[in-house]
């Protein structure tokens, strides 16, 4: 079976990705902890390793960048309040780029022919989620291995993510409730780090919508 690096944070695209893929790839899921105040996703995503059956999860420190992009954004900023729809302050400095980087050097050295995220039709608001960047970011990463990838010492590789596939928050839910079943709500997609999801920050209305649509109950325990 081809293997696969995934972009693996805990929350609900990116464990809908591995429902998605796992049929089909040997997985193996890298999280980062890069000084977001949601640590619960990171709690979330060993034990969604492990019930998904990944043949190595890494949880990788890079606590560092924290330092580095200070109060720029509400998810790594003490200082900022965390809005309920979508403003750019959300928007973490080419955060994918930083998490794809690392998980692609991870699959060449793993002869991976695929780096994926959950980035889906919903993040349209997200410049490093979009499908262009994704594939010039493959092109780049394969142009800086490509003496390996010709001599055969290394797998072209592919950044997949279900927006490149034309795929939504809601098509997403309904692969994983095949394979996950109420499980499912035990993701994490909160930007706070409390007991349960808030309810009212972005990330929670887009959880909620996207079950809505997708016509499933949602059973995810919120505060508000």
């Amino acid at each position: 079976m081809k293997k696969a690096v995934i972009v693996f944070s805990g929350g609900v695209d990116s464990v809908c990705a591995v429902s998605y893929l796992k049929s089909k790839y040997e997985l193996y899921g890298i999280t980062f902890s890069y000084g977001q105040k949601a640590n619960s996703e990171i709690v979330a995503a060993k034990s969604f390793a492990k019930k998904l059956g990944l043949k190595q999860h890494k949880i990788i420190d890079i606590g560092f960048m924290k330092d580095l992009y200070g109060n720029s954004n509400v998810l790594t900023s003490s200082k900022r309040k965390i809005p309920s729809k979508f403003e750019y302050s959300i928007v973490v400095p080419i955060r994918n780029a930083v998490f794809l980087s690392i998980s692609s050097a991870w699959a060449f050295t793993l002869n991976a022919s695929l780096v994926a995220y959950g980035a889906h039709t919903g993040d349209k608001h997200y410049p490093d989620c979009r499908p262009n960047f994704a594939k010039k970011l493959e092109v780049a990463f394969n142009q800086g291995e490509i003496d390996g990838i010709e001599s055969k010492l290394r797998k072209k590789i592919e950044i997949w993510s279900p927006y490149r596939q034309g795929l939504s928050k809601s098509d997403l839910l309904k692969s994983g409730m095949k394979v996950l079943g109420n499980s499912i709500f035990k993701t994490w997609s909160c930007y706070s780090s409390k007991k349960y999801h808030c309810g009212v920050c972005e990330s929670c209305n887009n959880r909620k919508n996207a079950f809505t649509k997708a016509g499933i109950t949602d059973k995810t325990k919120y505060l508000k």
